[in-house]
């Protein structure tokens, strides 16, 4: 007996849903397993970058108190409470806190004249890809400004040379030891001009342009700013 079109239809539905259930069975039987411990690592994945997000925020919060507790130390002039946990913070703390701890005992370095300890610890943090490019550059400058006798002129002049330019924020500090290197290699023309931008930015602390304009005027460049150029800025 033939069928109606409504029968044909259902019947050919009916067998199509049999066959994708055979077809959802035969993937089962075959991929079940797999498909089972590709979520269950998917979870566990999961699951541990949550514990190691906790974990890394919980380690940063019990930094950021011991860090705060040695400049706390270092407040009160107790600065061998405070190296200890220091160090500690530059060789397992998390790359923020190791930079700032680093940079802090090359300070300490620094004030009891210990140049070549201090420049190695503004090394570490200058040469460190992990801490911010701000406290990075700002180590290159102090780890220069440490070990600046025993640094050929040209090294000096190439280091700095990005920042010894007007709107840098190290551009004082730069610029007055790049002029001073221009000088050692006997280019006064250059030392003299570097001197005189130094001179004349506003921005740089008054004692150092106040050096400028002294080295500038010794040197033949006129450094200090006519009333024309004060209205034109």
């Amino acid at each position: 007996m033939a069928l109606s079109p409504q029968s044909n239809e259902a019947f050919f539905r009916e067998v199509d849903d049999e066959l994708r259930r055979d077809q959802a069975v035969a993937l089962w039987r075959r991929w079940g397993i797999a498909i089972v411990a590709v979520v269950v690592l998917a979870l566990a994945a999961f699951g541990g970058w949550l514990y190691w997000q906790s974990h890394r925020e919980a380690k940063a919060g019990e930094q950021s108190i011991t860090f705060n507790k040695a400049l706390d130390e270092l407040g009160n002039r107790r600065t061998e409470a405070a190296r200890p946990m220091l160090e500690q913070l530059a060789k397992e703390g998390t790359p923020g806190y190791a930079a700032l701890s680093k940079f802090t005992l090359a300070d300490l370095a620094l004030q009891k004249n210990d140049l070549k300890a201090a420049a190695a610890r503004f090394a570490e943090v200058a040469n460190d890809g992990s801490a911010a490019e701000p406290l990075r550059n700002l180590a290159l400058i102090r780890q220069t400004l440490a070990e600046y006798d025993s640094l050929q002129p040209q090294v000096v002049i190439d280091r700095l040379r990005p920042f010894a330019v007007k709107g840098n924020p190290y551009f004082a500090s730069a610029a007055e030891m790049t002029a001073v290197a221009y000088l050692r290699t006997g280019r006064k023309d250059l030392a003299g001009r570097l001197f005189g931008d130094i001179a004349k930015d506003e921005t740089v602390p008054a004692s150092v342009r106040q050096r400028a304009v002294q080295m500038a005027g010794v040197l033949g460049v006129d450094a200090v700013a006519q009333p024309e150029e004060k209205k034109a800025q």
